[in-house]
């Protein structure tokens, strides 16, 4: 069956949240409406309206000249089953020595590779993201430079993949935490289907002042996986929680991002020892020594 979807674009947090409440009132009625901010640093805010109907494009014509919005792109969406389509188009990816795969996938993972599972379902988080890609090499040159573990969390983890990676290579158990409860569920599915139940310990938790946080700090090293905005925000717990010897893997960051985040870390005692670009994504690996001359 085909759906319909009409997007646009508007500056401003309280436009946006007003332009979605107005978008209720409409005949037909959306399924669904969505509100999210572009992270670009422009400012702007994407308004997303779904439909069983055609919408009625007039009425929308008249609610982005009202909200000063950028006129609706209204498309059809075509019923097809996205599982297969997520499983054809996302195929295994390879970070240094490990290799990130869905279950369609399993008989591909190479024998020299450290296999890490995740449902074709879960996009971001599979390491297609040049995110999650940038902070699996990272990973990769930390141990490569000696790393060999302690106290270890991924915050804002998400498909636990950063997790799994470090207690796939370590001997300690590692932490995941993310603030919205549903991730935390698909990461301890994820941390079953890997076998790594009892090695990752998924949490529930809002940053370091979480009490599953605190008691385990300092920590040895750190993933962020996040957004440039919260990113700048732990910055000062990062100083606070993380050992003298230890590192940070941040990620989330644009490449026009990337300077401004290293000064603020660098204000709260880390030093830069890499920096990666992957398309418009930098990854940077962080630590509270400077890095040791080649």
């Amino acid at each position: 069956m085909t759906t319909y979807s009409a997007l646009t674009t508007l500056t401003g947090e309280e436009p946006a949240y007003a332009l979605a409440d107005a978008l209720e009132d409409i005949t037909p009625e959306p399924t669904g409406i969505g509100v999210f901010e572009i992270e670009d640093g422009s400012g702007l805010w994407e308004v997303g309206a779904y439909f069983m109907d055609p919408p009625d494009a007039g009425a929308l014509a008249v609610l982005s000249a009202l909200h000063h919005a950028k006129p609706f792109a209204i498309s059809e969406i075509p019923d097809q089953d996205w599982v297969s389509k997520v499983q054809r188009d996302l195929p295994p990816v390879e970070a240094g020595r490990f290799f990130v795969y869905g279950a369609h996938d399993a008989d591909k993972v190479p024998d020299d590779k450290i296999a890490l599972r995740i449902e074709a379902a879960m996009a971001f988080g599979t390491g297609h993201h040049g995110t999650t890609l940038g902070c699996l090499r990272a990973f990769d040159a930390l141990m490569e430079q000696g790393f060999s573990g302690g106290q270890i969390v991924d915050v804002g983890c998400g498909t636990a993949v950063l997790a799994m990676a470090a207690a796939k290579v370590l001997p300690d158990p590692v932490l995941a935490s993310d603030i919205d409860p549903v991730a935390v569920e698909v990461a301890a599915a994820n941390v079953a289907a890997n076998g790594l139940a009892g090695r990752v310990d998924c949490v529930v938790a809002a940053g370091f002042a979480a009490p599953e946080l605190a008691d385990c700090a300092p920590y040895d090293l750190v993933f962020a996986n996040i957004l440039k905005g919260p990113l700048i925000g732990l910055a000062p717990d990062m100083g606070q929680f993380v050992a003298d010897d230890g590192y940070v893997i941040l990620s989330g960051i644009l490449n026009e991002q990337a300077d401004e985040v290293v000064a603020i870390y660098a204000q709260n005692g880390f030093n830069l020892h890499q920096k990666e670009q992957i398309v418009d994504w930098t990854t940077l690996l962080m630590g509270k020594k400077p890095p040791e001359s080649p």
